[in-house]
């Protein structure tokens, strides 16, 4: 009758270690050891879940910026497309007011006023453009310093 190698090696450490694992099992933990491990597992589960909030609340900051950019990159778009007919709709009154001219003099004063009345929009667009990215540059000031004070009032508190 052959033993097996490994279960004889497997019995030695039972038997070896049998009276320790015994040990093991009437062995009390202090109550004052427990509490102190489910106070400090209860502190690290909030922990977790400040982190957690402070990281959504970041999460949907940088989401609203990036929307607001897209909302404002179409609003630029759609402003220049509209700029642009307006400009094409004006060259060609410009064009068909040029050719209903009777005189060289008549003709003359038709340009002038068309280019008078280009520069007046330009003007207007200018002021626009720079009321608009003057008010854009406040809006992202006041954003970026809102969303910079809540993620370190969130980490703060962490």
């Amino acid at each position: 009758m052959t033993t097996n190698p490994y279960e004889f090696t497997f019995d030695a450490a039972r038997q070896a270690f049998a009276s320790m694992a015994d040990a093991l099992k009437t062995f009390q933990v202090p109550q004052p050891a427990r509490d102190f491990v489910k106070r400090v597992a209860q502190d690290a589960a909030a922990r977790a879940e400040t982190i957690h909030a402070g990281t959504e609340r970041a999460t949907a900051a940088i989401e609203t910026t990036v929307t607001e950019q897209v909302d404002e990159t179409a609003k630029i778009s759609r402003n220049i497309q509209q700029a642009l007919l307006e400009d094409a709709q004006a060259f060609f009154t410009g064009v068909d007011k040029l050719a209903s001219a009777q005189s060289l003099g008549e003709a003359f004063q038709v340009q002038s006023d068309i280019v008078r009345e280009r520069i007046d929009v330009v003007m207007a667009r200018t002021r626009a453009t720079a009321d608009y990215i003057g008010e854009r540059f406040a809006t992202s000031a006041k954003t970026a310093q809102e969303n910079f004070s809540e993620v370190v009032s969130a980490n703060k508190a962490a």
